[in-house]
């Protein structure tokens, strides 16, 4: 671990404004050391998480897209966190990112 990286992690556990505004905007390492690729994966993976919106997963899909992952690699994320985020978060992700990928599931009930 690079002693920045320490140091940030050190800031956030003891509630630091500075390191946490960092943080916020986006600042806190420079030049970070994820590209920018990774970083969308990532964030697609937050937002699963957290059960996003379509709107939400649209903009993380471009932002992935642009950063040139593919699709297979944007379903990837979603089979990775599945045994994190159980079964009802994998239904509701499956079900926003397909449009946003452009793919149409017609689900039989």
């Amino acid at each position: 671990m690079t002693p920045t990286h320490l140091e940030l992690l050190r800031r956030l556990a003891i509630n630091d404004e500075h390191a946490l505004t960092q943080v916020m905007e986006g600042k806190a390492i420079d030049p970070p050391l994820l590209d920018d690729k990774t970083s969308a994966l990532v964030k697609l993976a937050a937002l699963v998480a957290m059960e996003a919106g379509v709107s939400s997963y649209q903009w993380a899909i471009d932002s992935a897209h642009a950063a040139g992952a593919q699709d297979t690699e944007i379903i990837d994320v979603l089979l990775v966190v599945a045994p994190l985020v159980g079964v009802a978060r994998v239904n509701a992700a499956a079900q926003a990112l397909a449009p946003a990928l452009g793919y149409d599931l017609e689900i039989q009930r």
